[in-house]
């Protein structure tokens, strides 16, 4: 866990000079853009252009459907109780969660920040619960599951990876801000001071909501747990034990919320800048709201929710973005040699995005060396795939048949114009 405190935040720190010397939304997008595309008139947009590709139809939609899987595993644990429930009817509760968050952040901008607002509170008042019951377990002698809970672990390289994977994907999350860097008010001082604040807050509170599961739960009750949390307050609260999954409920709507209002953004950046149909950069005309891209969104993260299962799409994420987090180190280290006079607000250490890069090579290469998986090699195909198209629609600017009717047809479904040409709020 400290490796994986450790590596994260040495990220986030990078991203907060890549954040304040490039203040456009997108993140990783924004930032392979910048770095790459001087360097050569055809190859150097690929980079950017396949972070969008893969972004747009795998990472941003498997985040969003994980934690709308997380939403509805707690809300029909609720019901069932020690019953386990159908597949079927807690994909369905994942994906009204998805059309659900995908509404309200289509309606405003406002109330979706207020939603925000409010489920982060909800989380931490839960964490406050969940970290004080722990600490009065532990005052009365509760130890034996902390002593023995690491006991019989394995030292194979890839398992290793692939537990760094779930344990990264705990604390995701970390360069979200970065996607609407051009919608905080003065991001030279905002991204940096909400990344020192935020990150050591979210890791002090993940930890000893850890310690607090070890205090009275066993190994094996955690893996036969599909609702860790409820499994706890079971053990500690009793008759009150309701109040933990209805807290962990608002935090993953809340969690959800966050995915859906950052991933929507990449598309849109994407498509301002060409590397995506345009209709996707459109806005609605009253709400101001980038509404095709959460649309697509919803409905690629609908399928994911529907077809596939919550630790594959985990493994299935956290490989495929490990290759983009590599290269965004990458980058921030190519413009430190090709852009030295750039004005950078805030500057890490070098050895910072060289521990990053090092470490991400580790989370993707280890695993198929070790146990090569099917998945991972669909990963790495999908991304390379995105070339298909770049050639033709990006290097040579070719357009689909009756693609100006579809893209009228969408504008007056939906309501939607190009920005440029939709007064401001």
């Amino acid at each position: 866990m400290c490796n994986t405190i450790f590596v994260f935040f040495l990220g986030a720190l990078a991203y907060a000079e890549l954040g304040t010397m490039i203040t456009k939304s997108g993140a990783e997008y924004a930032y392979l853009q910048e770095a790459f595309s001087p360097l050569h008139r055809v190859l150097g947009p690929v980079p950017s252009f396949l972070f969008a590709w893969t972004s747009v139809l795998i990472l941003k939609p498997a985040l969003f459907g994980v934690t709308s899987m997380s939403f509805a595993v707690y809300v029909v644990d609720c019901f069932y109780g020690p019953c386990a429930p159908s597949d079927f009817i807690v994909k369905l509760v994942a994906v009204l969660c998805l059309f659900l968050i995908t509404f309200i952040n289509a309606y405003s901008v406002a109330l979706a920040t207020k939603v925000q607002n409010f489920f982060t509170v909800m989380k931490l008042l839960a964490i406050a619960i969940i970290i004080g019951g722990g600490a009065y377990m532990l005052s009365q002698g509760y130890t034996e599951h902390l002593s023995t809970g690491f006991e019989d672990t394995t030292d194979s390289i890839s398992m290793i990876a692939l537990a760094f994977y779930d344990g990264l994907w705990a604390y995701d999350g970390w360069n979200n801000l970065n996607y609407v860097t051009e919608e905080i008010r003065n991001p030279n001082k905002n991204l940096p001071r909400a990344i020192m604040i935020g990150i050591p807050l979210v890791t002090i509170c993940y930890i000893l909501i850890n310690i607090s599961y070890f205090t009275v739960l066993s190994k094996h009750d955690l893996l036969m747990s599909t609702a860790v949390a409820s499994t706890w307050g079971e053990f500690v609260l009793g008759a009150a034990a309701i109040i933990i999954p209805i807290s962990v409920i608002m935090s993953a709507f809340g969690g959800a919320n966050g995915t859906c209002f950052t991933g929507g953004r990449v598309m849109y950046v994407a498509a301002r800048e060409g590397h995506l149909p345009e209709v996707f950069s459109y806005i609605h005309v009253k709400q101001y709201t980038p509404l095709p891209s959460l649309v697509v969104s919803v409905i690629l993260s609908a399928a994911m929710v529907l077809f596939g299962e919550i630790f594959q799409l985990i493994d299935f994420f956290s490989f495929t973005a490990w290759i983009f987090y590599g290269l965004t180190m990458l980058s921030l280290l190519v413009m430190r040699c090709t852009q030295k006079e750039r004005k950078r607000p805030y500057k890490v250490p070098i050895i910072f995005p060289i521990l990053v890069l090092i470490f991400s090579v580790y989370l993707v290469v280890a695993p198929i060396i070790q146990d090569p998986r099917v998945e991972f090699l669909y990963a790495a195909l999908f991304s390379i795939s995105g070339l298909v198209f770049y050639v033709p629609f990006v290097v040579y600017r070719k357009r689909l048949p009756y693609m100006d009717k579809v893209t009228y047809f969408l504008q007056v479904v939906l309501m939607v114009a190009p920005s440029k040409y939709v007064p401001s709020e």
